[in-house]
C-alpha cells in the first residue's frame, strides 16, 4: 500500500511579493540555476483561462522532469485532475519546485485557486510551491505560517545607479543620415553626461509619473535623441550641460514622452538634426490641424484603421439589434421557422375592408 502523505515533511508555500520591476522573478531565476533540485517557471499572464494554467503547469513539470516522466493525459478541467496528475508525475522523485509567476494576474480565476493551489503541498510533499505576486492581501491563502520576502521599491540612488550602469551611446540614432563634421567623444565625456541627464529625467518625470526601472529606461531612450542633438550639431559641448538644459527645457516640461501612442508625433524626425530659430516661419493653428489630420491618416496602421471603422459603423447600430444581425443562432433559427420569402410575406390587413366595400 502506498504511505499516506505525512505533512510534516512537506513544505508551505513561498511568498515573494513586491512592486513591478523589482527584481522579483529574475531573483527566483538566479537561484534555481544554483539548485539541484528540478524546477518549473509558470508565467501566469500568459495564460488565458484556469484550465489553460493547469495544463500548461503540467507540461511544463513534465518537459522539467525530462525522459524519465511518465505519460499523462494532457487534458485538465479542475484542481482535481490537476492533482492526481501531478502526484503520477512526482510520485517517488525528490524534490521539486514549482514557481507561479504573477498568479495574482491570472485571468478568470477563480476565488479559491491561489487557496487550492497553496495547499497542494499537503498532498504532494516533494512539492515546493512559490507565488510571485505584486500587491498581496492579508487574507490570500487562508493558511498560517507561509513564509514571504517583500521587494521593496527601488530608490533613487538605486535607479540612477542601475541606468548609468548601461549608458547610450553618444552617436546619431542607427538608420538616420549624420552630420559631415561630426565631432569625437570620449568614454568620459559619457559618462559625464549621461548620469546627470538620468538624474534630470527623473527628477522631472518618472518621480510621478512611472517610478520604475523599465519606465525611467524608456523615458531616457525617448528623450536621448533630440537631447544630444545640439551636440550632435557642434553647438554644445557634452561637458556644458547646465547650457544643454536650458536648451532643451521643453523635453522636462512636456508630457509628450509620457503618453503611449501608436500615432507618432509630429516633431521633426531625428535624421535632419535641426535646431528651430526664430527665423524660421512658424505654421499657423489651421496648418497644423491639416497636418495633424493628414499625418493621422497616412502613418496611422493597417490594423489599428481597420478597427477603428469597424466600431465607428458598428456604434450607430443599436444593441438590441446585434443578435439580429451578427448571431449565427438568429439566422438558422429564421431558416427553420419559413426564413427567406415565407418571413418576408405579411397578412393582407385589407383584405375584410375590400370585402365590405364590395358588399354595399
Amino acid at each position: 500500500m502506498q504511505r499516506a502523505p505525512n505533512p510534516a515533511d512537506s513544505l508551505p508555500p513561498s511568498l515573494l511579493h513586491g512592486t513591478e520591476a523589482t527584481g522579483k522573478s529574475l531573483t527566483i531565476n538566479a537561484l534555481l540555476q544554483t539548485l539541484e533540485h528540478p524546477s518549473a517557471i509558470i508565467r501566469s499572464r500568459e495564460c488565458i483561462t484556469t484550465r489553460h494554467l493547469l495544463e500548461r503547469t503540467l507540461t511544463e513539470v513534465q518537459n522539467a522532469l525530462g525522459n524519465t516522466a511518465p505519460s499523462i493525459d494532457g487534458r485538465c478541467e479542475n484542481i482535481s485532475t490537476y492533482l492526481v496528475q501531478l502526484q503520477r508525475l512526482l510520485q517517488g522523485r525528490k524534490r521539486f519546485i514549482l514557481v507561479f509567476d504573477n498568479i495574482d494576474r491570472q485571468r478568470e480565476a477563480a476565488p479559491t485557486l491561489l487557496s487550492a493551489l497553496a495547499r497542494l503541498g499537503e498532498l504532494i510533499p516533494n512539492l515546493t510551491t512559490v507565488f510571485i505576486i505584486t500587491f498581496p492581501r492579508p487574507n490570500l491563502f487562508q493558511h498560517l505560517g507561509i513564509p514571504h520576502i517583500h521587494f521593496p521599491s527601488y530608490t533613487r540612488a538605486e535607479l540612477l545607479t542601475l541606468i548609468s550602469s548601461s549608458p547610450l551611446p553618444l552617436t546619431p540614432p542607427p538608420g538616420t543620415s549624420s552630420p559631415t563634421n561630426l565631432p569625437t567623444f570620449t568614454s568620459a565625456d559619457l559618462d559625464y553626461l549621461w548620469p546627470r541627464f538620468a538624474a534630470a529625467v527623473y527628477d522631472s518625470l518618472a518621480q510621478s509619473a512611472s517610478n520604475s526601472l523599465p519606465s525611467l529606461r524608456t523615458l531616457c531612450t525617448r528623450l536621448w535623441t533630440p537631447f544630444i542633438s545640439p551636440i550632435l550639431l557642434n553647438h554644445y559641448s557634452p561637458r556644458e550641460f547646465s547650457k544643454l538644459m536650458v536648451r532643451n527645457r521643453h523635453l522636462f516640461q512636456s508630457e509628450d514622452a509620457l503618453k503611449h501612442s501608436i500615432v507618432p508625433s509630429l516633431q521633426p524626425k531625428p535624421n535632419s538634426l535641426t535646431i528651430s530659430t526664430s527665423a524660421q516661419p512658424q505654421p499657423s493653428q489651421t496648418t497644423k490641424r491639416q497636418v495633424a489630420s493628414t499625418t493621422m491618416i497616412i502613418k496611422l496602421p493597417s490594423l489599428p484603421s481597420h478597427l477603428l471603422l469597424t466600431a465607428y459603423l458598428a456604434s450607430h447600430t443599436l444593441p438590441k439589434h446585434d443578435t439580429l444581425l451578427f448571431s449565427k443562432y438568429s439566422t438558422s433559427r429564421r431558416k427553420r421557422c419559413g426564413g427567406g420569402a415565407m418571413a418576408n410575406r405579411t397578412p393582407n390587413k385589407n383584405k375584410k375592408t375590400q370585402v365590405a366595400n364590395t358588399n354595399l
